[in-house]
């Protein structure tokens, strides 16, 4: 049971801190120096900015190599103006594996800025709304960026009116007013066309489109060629689980959950579980209830106890976890996951003993043997104890589920609880009487290394995935916005809401490449893929749009993502306008 606790605990601690642990936020807090202000006079205030030990964040001015600068942007309302903005002084970090140092501010500091009011601001109390972008550095890795949003507000007094005592006097003594810059120079990238275009709305453009297909990651160029020519030909993926009808899936899933009952965590613990349910089928006899029927009966509620743990595990992790496949684009999520089939490997040929069939003895209180509440709890037990062996099988069925259900796939939540199913069919008939599963022997050693193998495997492609993940992010900022403003000069669109509007006023097929300043992939993609000339003749027909997806909280970046179940970057959407009726 509790190597079965620890491998859910695992996925539940990286599924709820993964947000902390992917995008680290960081407390901000507004200060205002003094109470009050006059009409036409400066005022000084300031962000206070913490973040969790070992974390650092992007200088304003970061070095070549660095990715995100740290920006503080302003929504002034009428009658203030940014006078200055005065960020800290940097400090060296150094991250293995960098050629230099990154520069970044201290774990802890404040970023001031000097407002300038209107001579003809009334008397009262106003807002001055604000949001700080920053991409958060340990020493091993750059984080994605964040934005916070911060306020100020202001109280304008009467002249003559005392202004108020000044407040916060030790953060203003440590930043230096006069050498700070105005106006505020804004991120290091291609803004955002679609600010421009307030009367614009490409999420309302993006109906008049069909989705051909979407593709994830970097490819090469015949592979980005084959997504190109089965998304133009309806070709869908076809995967054990892809392609394949409900039933189909429901199927294979089932077949899955019988054969758990293989597995050598399970088979050592039939003559416990037949005891159980035996033992409620005599205190049945000459009671109304005929001895097998009673098996029969205590067998199914032992069965359903099982199939209703892996059902419970599977809705909640798919409902709360949400976007498996964001959580999935963790490094941290894949290491832990990795580490955990091993441990599950190594069982598996002995290394180590995991085995906690024995508990079992203790969990079953005298007296109570022969209740279906009794039977359905034990089975609930079960197949927690067997979690050794089938916790691998339980994971992979949970993240496939996870994202065929953000694909809009609702029987998906079903599949954890048929995976249960599976396993509990053999229960009512073992209850009944009727021997139908194998006895235990020498061949389950053969089984145990098979399993063994496959689990390792599992392992190695988790661990290759958090390694691919953390090498990616290791990126030149400049370059990447480099290579974007050569294919905007090659005709690509900036703006989604023009691409778009173009594509729909000439009939064409459209391809939307979304990017950001710290994707790697992105750039090689650009540099490989997209300059292949067989690639480039098979998208000459395209409009082609570089939709940048910087920061994931920006409203239209999140809700473009989520309208095409975008886990990650780069992602390419293929379009083709609805014929209108």
């Amino acid at each position: 049971m509790r190597t079965f606790l620890i491998a859910i605990g695992v996925l539940s601690a990286v599924a709820i801190g993964h947000a902390q642990i992917r995008r680290p936020k960081a407390d901000v807090t507004p200060i205002v120096e003094s109470d009050g202000v006059h009409a036409g006079t400066d005022v000084r205030v300031a962000l206070q900015v913490g973040l969790p030990e070992g974390l650092h964040v992007q200088s304003n001015k970061p070095r070549e190599k660095s990715f995100i600068p740290t920006v503080l942007s302003f929504d002034a309302p009428a009658g203030v103006t940014v006078a200055e903005i005065v960020y800290p002084a940097s400090v060296d970090l150094t991250q293995a594996g960098a050629a230099q140092p990154l520069a970044v501010f201290e774990r802890e500091f404040a970023i001031g800025v000097r407002l300038t009011l209107a001579a003809s601001a009334p008397p009262g109390a106003f807002t001055v709304p604000a949001r700080l972008r920053y991409q958060a550095c340990d020493a091993t890795m750059c984080y994605l960026p964040v934005t916070a949003d911060a306020s100020w507000t202001l109280r304008v007094v009467a002249a003559g009116t005392s202004a108020g005592a000044p407040a916060h006097s030790d953060v203003f003594k440590r930043i230096s007013f006069g050498s700070g810059e105005h106006p505020n120079p804004g991120p290091s990238r291609i803004p955002n066309p679609e600010s421009r275009i307030p009367s614009a709305d490409p999420l309302a453009a993006l109906d008049h489109f069909t989705v051909l297909g979407t593709s994830v990651g970097y490819q090469f160029s015949a592979e980005f060629l084959q997504f190109i020519h089965d998304a133009e030909n309806g070709i869908k993926p076809r995967g054990l689980f892809e392609g394949r009808g409900p039933l189909a899936i429901l199927l294979l899933v089932f077949l899955g959950g019988l054969a758990l009952n293989l597995t050598p965590c399970v088979l050592p613990m039939i003559p416990i579980n037949l005891a159980i349910i035996g033992a409620g089928a005599q205190a049945g006899a000459g009671q109304g209830f005929p001895s097998r029927s009673r098996g029969f009966l205590l067998g199914a509620a032992y069965g359903g106890g099982m199939a209703i743990a892996y059902g419970i595990l599977g809705l909640v992790v798919i409902l709360t976890a949400g976007s498996f496949g964001t959580i999935n684009a963790s490094p941290w999520f894949n290491a832990g996951i990795a580490v955990l089939f091993v441990a599950l490997a190594l069982a598996m040929f002995d290394v180590i003993t995991i085995d906690f069939s024995k508990y079992s003895y203790g969990l079953i209180p005298q007296g109570r043997t022969g209740t279906t509440v009794m039977a359905f709890s034990m089975g609930a037990v079960a197949a927690v104890l067997a979690g050794a062996c089938v916790a691998p099988v339980v994971i992979e069925v949970v993240l496939f589920s996870s994202n065929l259900y953000a694909k809009g796939t609702a029987i998906a939540l079903g599949l954890p609880f048929f995976l249960g199913i599976g396993m509990a069919v053999p229960w009512p008939l073992a209850g009944a009487g009727i021997a139908a599963l194998p006895k235990p022997g020498a061949w389950m050693v053969r089984v145990k290394q098979v399993f063994g193998v496959l689990i390792l495997a599992t392992a190695i492609y988790y661990g290759y995935e958090a390694y691919s993940i953390v090498s990616s992010r290791w990126v030149d900022a400049g370059a990447v916005t480099s290579s974007v403003e050569e294919k905007l000069k090659s005709g690509w669109h900036a703006s989604l809401a023009e691409g778009l509007d173009a594509a729909r006023r000439d009939g064409k097929p459209v391809l939307i490449d979304m990017w950001a300043t710290w994707c790697k992939n992105c750039l090689t993609m650009d540099k490989t893929t997209l300059e292949d000339p067989a690639v480039i003749s098979a998208l000459a027909a395209y409009v082609k749009i570089k939709f940048q997806a910087e920061d994931p909280d920006d409203p239209l970046t999140k809700a473009v993502m989520q309208r095409f179940n975008a886990v990650g970057l780069p992602t390419y959407v293929l379009l083709r306008p609805k014929i209108a009726p």
